[in-house]
């Protein structure tokens, strides 16, 4: 049987407490998980059961509506530039102090609130905590960031982990990939199915694999090597990038023609725009992580090595470097630099 939550995967945790909120909900909810562990489907599938009153139905035309992004009571606010300004928040509390357009109640879906400044944050407190009657916040965030402490205490707190690799495999081979397609995208994603649903349908996947993890072979301490395999590896990483950039050309298309139709100005086609450029910065950076992961498992192989010349010491250190410099890559460093910086203190296996 359909059901609201069928595009939310491996969060039984969070949809069960999530049904259970749906019957007596409270003013606000965060949502806390990584990427791609379908928070943005959960957030969706909630408002359904709350503008349905419960019921779980993805056919009935309220939740239809709100489970395509396209609900009058369901308004979705995204990003604009680096982070969620003061301004933005304006217009946040504006929309959360209108009536419902047809029910009696309003969804106000906010993603990315890890990304809020301070200012902007001070400003939404005392919204998120007294919004008026009719209003219900669902919140999204990739962690609780220091700026976010406050807002995150005023709300229920529902946590998303990364899905598993083999949920992740289980739903590719469901849309169509063929299994060993669907493990290797699985394996690479890192729990995150949103990146998985690209990777599947790469050819290219396994070539990038495979030149990451033999990295550590090919350093020889020199740096006109690094410069030169770290401009391989961007390029590879710009190419991976084809797919995201069809199917974001597939949507503005789309948005055109539906603009044409309408006779609309065409006042959505920045906002998408501005989306389709962190998609590409976040791609880029989740292909880094991952190569980076792969690198890290070459000198974790190289760590049961017995001969004479195993170096233990110095593996486990390359291990701890790249895990690192992965943890550094969320604040947004110039990521060639680094990446040069920490091939040049790498060993040669």
């Amino acid at each position: 049987m359909a059901s609201v939550w069928d595009g939310v995967h491996g969060q039984e945790r969070a949809v069960a407490a999530l049904v259970g909120a749906a019957a007596h909900p409270v003013h606000a909810y965060l949502f806390v998980g990584p990427p791609g562990s379908t928070q943005r489907a959960a957030a969706r599938a909630f408002a359904a059961l709350l503008l349905t009153g419960g019921t779980d139905d993805p056919e009935l035309r309220d939740a239809r509506l709100a489970l395509r992004g396209e609900h009058p009571d369901v308004r979705e606010v995204e990003r604009v530039g680096a982070s969620i300004s003061k301004e933005q928040v304006t217009e946040i509390i504006r929309q959360a102090s209108m009536a419902p357009v047809e029910g009696a109640r309003q969804v106000m879906i906010l993603h990315e609130l890890h990304r809020l400044d301070a200012n902007a944050a001070a400003r939404l407190l005392k919204t998120v905590e007294e919004p008026p009657p009719a209003t219900v916040f669902v919140i999204l965030a990739d962690t609780i960031t220091p700026d976010l402490v406050t807002i995150a205490s005023r709300c229920v707190q529902v946590d998303f982990g990364p899905v598993p690799s083999e949920v992740i495999e289980r739903v590719l081979v469901a849309e169509g990939a063929p299994p060993d397609a669907a493990a290797t995208a699985a394996a690479a994603a890192t729990g995150n199915l949103e990146r998985a649903r690209l990777l599947v349908g790469d050819p290219d996947l396994q070539h990038r694999r495979e030149v990451f993890a033999g990295v550590p072979r090919r350093l020889d301490g020199t740096g006109h090597l690094v410069v030169a395999v770290c401009h391989e590896l961007f390029a590879l990483i710009d190419t991976a990038a084809a797919p995201l950039t069809e199917r974001q050309a597939a949507e503005i298309a789309a948005l055109d023609a539906d603009a044409k139709a309408t006779g609309e100005r065409g006042g959505r086609r920045k906002s998408v725009e501005e989306r389709h450029r962190r998609e590409l910065r976040r791609h880029r950076t989740d292909e880094l992580r991952s190569g980076l992961a792969t690198m890290a498992a070459s000198y974790r192989d190289a760590l049961v090595d017995v001969s004479p010349h195993a170096r233990p010491d110095a593996l486990a250190e390359a291990v701890m470097r790249i895990h690192r410099t992965i943890e550094t890559l969320d604040r947004n460093p110039n990521e060639m630099l680094q990446l040069q910086h920490l091939l040049l203190d790498l060993p040669s296996l």
